[in-house]
């Protein structure tokens, strides 16, 4: 089955994010690009799912767009996240190893005004003109090479390993190894949150 045409993706994406915008045109478009280049046609509406990875490198409204046209979900191990805060994203055919990083130019917001002049607000002249705008001026594009840990492919976890300290269970080899011991991140002093109490949960009635 063939992905759907630009605006169709556009209007779901839009709808599935919770409101139309300049992320949510680059994010359509990133992902489009990216799964031809890859030679994967609509893997969100079939098998193809399994032979894709896609890495994003920023949580901005591109991401969610990216998510919805090619179907990956962190849940099923497909979406990943790296926290750089660049607004691309790269592309991997798992059965062919082809893997393609497209990024956003800043380029194209400053030439947002010359594809749109009509608008009068930045944030309109963006959404209209990114549309529009030649793929080469909106992106940047990279064939790349991507090593994938077996911890890190879809399926189920055959890597799990308890906290030395806390007992918590660590999965697909996300301990961290200090002093000879393998620690949760919190154990390690690396985690997001700090100082928690346990609390008691009534049972539902």
């Amino acid at each position: 089955m063939a992905l759907p045409d630009f605006e169709t993706l556009l209007q779901g994406s839009a709808q599935e994010h919770g409101h139309l915008c300049a992320g949510q045109v680059i994010g359509v478009r990133m992902a489009m690009l990216g799964l031809k280049l890859i030679g994967l046609e609509n893997p969100r509406a079939g098998r193809d799912i399994k032979k894709l990875i896609v890495y994003v490198e920023i949580d901005r409204c591109a991401t969610d767009a990216i998510a919805y046209v090619t179907g990956a979900k962190l849940g099923r191990r497909s979406l990943k996240f790296k926290d750089y805060g660049i607004m691309a994203a790269t592309f991997v055919n798992l059965e062919t190893g082809r893997a393609v990083r497209i990024v956003s130019t800043e380029a194209a917001r400053e030439a947002a005004h010359e594809y749109a002049p009509h608008l009068a607000t930045k944030e309109a002249q963006q959404l209209e003109a990114y549309k529009r705008m030649p793929l080469k001026v909106l992106f940047d594009v990279y064939e790349v090479a991507v090593e994938l840990a077996a911890q890190d492919r879809p399926g189920p976890s055959a890597f799990k390993t308890p906290c030395a300290r806390c007992g918590a269970m660590i999965r697909d080899g996300r301990e961290i190894h200090a002093q000879g011991e393998a620690l949760c991140h919190y154990c390690a002093g690396q985690a997001y949150y700090r100082a928690p109490v346990r609390i008691s949960v009534e049972q539902d009635e």
